[in-house]
């Protein structure tokens, strides 16, 4: 029996590859860990975002090795990564994600996904399709997080929409607007990143191409680019009683003038995680390929050189893989 697994940690300030205790927690699943994704907000933590110390790392695909629900051992997953008190009004009302005492996978209070094994509660835990890759599964949490804004407001083919961001997310959130049919465009500055999302039949245009025109201001905007930059220009683009979806964490505070969100009484929506169920439907379906936006490859046992690499300009999604170590765990 093996009770140590390699994880790749943050703490005091160092980002490291380390032999640590097995990921138990009592009343929980264990999963067996086959593929991560590195996210930005990974990237902030490392830069001091959230003051998190511990195993890195949300976007996974596993195995079950053991759960209090027997039905799941075996069972190829994904996990919502919120997990609540259980016993709060909103957890109740079935919201662990605005619960006040969550702990968050690789966030706050629970070691993450860049291991060998993680725990979560079984209720967290959804079935991947057969139909749906590794490699696919991987990217049900940012899709999720994308299809979130499905369900704050409405979207149909006559709402103007402007993306803003070329990265994962923005790339993830500009799939997912156009299967709404509405009139979308999608914002950045990386040729290459733009190219990606033309090939995917999504509009775009270069940021130094805009031309701010208030008669044709856009009745939602999604702000994704990471940048203080992107929400100022969002302001500078939405119509009066329009709506910015705000996506990005920044690390540090943001300076904005809010005369004209009163003023033309802008609605600024903050936007997180979403629900599960649709991101593996659209997978399931083909609707939303993620694929293309794989940039590499590393072992959990290069995770350190993954991280660098993540971090290097214009890289998109990276993917740890996790070799099934060579001892098996007991139940």
């Amino acid at each position: 029996m093996n009770e140590a697994m390699k994880a790749l940690r943050f703490e005091n300030n160092e980002l490291k590859l380390a032999e640590v205790d097995l990921a138990r927690r009592d009343d929980e699943a264990l999963v067996r860990v086959t593929m991560a994704g590195i996210c930005n907000t990974d990237i902030e933590i490392v830069r001091g975002y959230a003051g998190f110390s511990g195993t890195l790392g949300h976007e996974f695909v596993g195995v079950v090795e053991d759960s209090p629900d027997k039905s799941q051992i075996g069972r190829r997953v994904v996990g919502e990564i919120n997990a609540g008190c259980g016993r709060c009004e909103l957890c109740r009302k079935n919201d662990p994600r605005h619960c006040l005492n969550r702990t968050v996978l690789g966030i706050h209070s629970r070691d993450g996904a860049f291991a060998e094994y993680l725990s979560l509660p079984p209720q967290n835990l959804l079935v991947v399709p057969d139909s749906v890759s590794d490699h696919q599964a991987v990217f049900t949490e940012p899709l999720a997080a994308a299809c979130e804004i499905l369900d704050q407001v409405e979207i149909n083919r006559w709402r103007r929409v402007a993306v803003i961001g070329d990265g994962k997310l923005g790339q993830l959130i500009a799939r997912v607007m156009a299967t709404t049919g509405c009139d979308l465009i999608l914002i950045g500055k990386h040729t290459n990143k733009l190219e990606l999302a033309r090939q995917a039949g999504v509009k775009t245009i270069e940021l130094g191409a805009i031309e701010i025109d208030p008669a044709s201001r856009f009745d939602l905007v999604v702000e994704a680019s990471g940048s203080a930059d992107g929400l100022r220009l969002a302001l500078e683009l939405v119509r009066p009683r329009g709506a910015i979806i705000l996506k990005s964490t920044f690390h540090g505070a943001v300076e904005l003038n809010t005369s004209r969100i009163v003023v033309d009484e802008i609605s600024v929506i903050g936007s997180r995680c979403g629900r599960f169920e649709q991101a593996l439907a659209l997978l399931e379906a083909g609707e939303v390929n993620v694929e293309p936006l794989i940039a590499g490859e590393f072992k959990l046992t290069d995770g350190v050189e993954a991280m660098a690499e993540a971090q290097r300009p214009g890289v998109l999604k990276i993917l740890l893989s996790v070799p099934r170590a060579v001892a098996s765990v007991s139940p």
